[in-house]
């Protein structure tokens, strides 16, 4: 595929983003560009909105897994592109359309020169939720063609073009949704004593969780409680009966999680008694921290040493991401692409530089030739 190819494909994708589960019009647009580049090489299988593309090797010893994520964000677009989402409310604000034209591109090279090795293309559903790696990994489909290692990448807004950037070790942090729900007693305003205020009950809520990690956890574990909104009431003068707040748990550690969700629940049982009320909590989406294995870090980072691409040492963060239940079960890495844009991940105006495909595509490529 030309530069020019790997413009006309993102910017094609990145008009019809689609939520978690629900990629049927990106399923359809791969299938058919998976169709005009297939050989007798080639096996394909869909499962659910996702895709499993199997290149067979020259003389096989194992099979090299690469995976894409594929469904977007609900973010209403704002980024003055002729090409913007024709998909209101729906964006490909992740960097998922880069990710998989830059595994178009690498298929395509693959399947005109295979390597000695089976490879293994995963278009992978639902990474933003509600979490498409960890029931993909487990189906008869994947596991029938289960690779013996793995890895992926994700674009760095901050990042310039021509440089990638990984680490040894943890990558991303443990990360679990968080959604309360507080019932009370609404009332009028004047008569306080009549009802149960969940205003109230949820604003306290919010200072008392920021304690858990200040007074709970290991102060050298990395943790993170996050109330990122919050709604309750519908007037002025009227004692809200119902509140609700949405937030985020993240930690470096995957017992400290655990640990963050028993002492929620302890404050829970406490808010109740002291508030005379109901609070239910759901913990939504739960990622599981993406570990590089130090040999697939050293091997991709030797493997660039003849290109243009710059390799440069990550620091670890505090984003999340579900291939962390493919590392945990597959070894392997990922690592970040350079995209130099001005706005960053989930952002309605994150403006990914085109160029940076083409070194995507590359940096693949010469990884999967280099190891198979």
């Amino acid at each position: 595929m030309t530069a020019i190819d790997l413009q006309t494909i993102r910017r094609e994708l990145h008009q019809i983003p689609e939520l978690g589960f629900r990629e049927e019009k990106t399923q359809k647009y791969l299938l058919a560009k998976i169709q005009e580049m297939a050989t007798g090489r080639v096996e394909v299988k869909t499962w659910r909105t996702g895709i499993l593309v199997h290149v067979s090797g020259t003389n096989p010893t194992k099979r090299i897994g690469f995976r894409s994520d594929i469904d977007g964000l609900p973010i209403l677009e704002d980024t003055g592109f002729d090409f913007a989402s024709t998909h209101k409310g729906q964006m490909h604000a992740c960097g998922h359309d880069f990710h998989m034209t830059i595994a178009l591109a690498a298929l395509n090279r693959l399947i005109e020169q295979p390597v000695k090795d089976d490879v293994l293309f995963i278009f992978q559903p639902a990474e933003e939720g509600p979490g498409g790696a960890k029931p993909m990994i487990a189906s008869e489909e994947f596991l029938a063609w289960k690779p013996d290692t793995i890895f992926a990448l994700h674009i760095a807004p901050e990042l310039p073009v021509g440089q990638v950037s990984s680490k040894p070790g943890l990558l991303f942090a443990n990360t679990s949704e968080l959604f309360l729900d507080f019932k009370g007693l609404g009332g009028h305003a004047a008569y306080p004593h009549l009802a149960k205020d969940m205003t109230v009950a949820a604003s306290n809520f919010v200072v008392q969780a920021q304690q858990i990690v200040s007074r709970r956890l290991n102060p050298l574990d990395g943790s993170v409680v996050t109330i990122g909104k919050m709604e309750s009431g519908f007037v002025q003068n009227a004692i809200a009966e119902t509140a609700r707040l949405e937030g985020t748990i993240r930690t470096t550690e995957a017992s400290s999680i655990i640990l963050v969700k028993e002492e929620l629940e302890k404050l829970i049982k406490g808010f109740e008694i002291a508030y005379d009320c109901q609070i239910d909590v759901d913990y939504g989406a739960n990622y599981y921290q993406v570990v590089n294995e130090e040999k697939y870090v050293e091997l991709f980072k030797t493997s660039l040493e003849n290109t243009d691409i710059t390799y440069v040492e990550a620091s670890a963060a505090m984003t999340g991401e579900d291939f962390g239940d493919m590392l945990k079960e597959i070894p392997g890495f990922m690592f970040w692409l350079g995209v130099n844009s001005p706005y960053g991940l989930h952002h309605a105006k994150l403006n990914p530089d085109e160029a940076a495909l083409s070194v995507g595509a590359e940096a693949v490529e010469t990884y999967i030739r280099s190891i198979g």
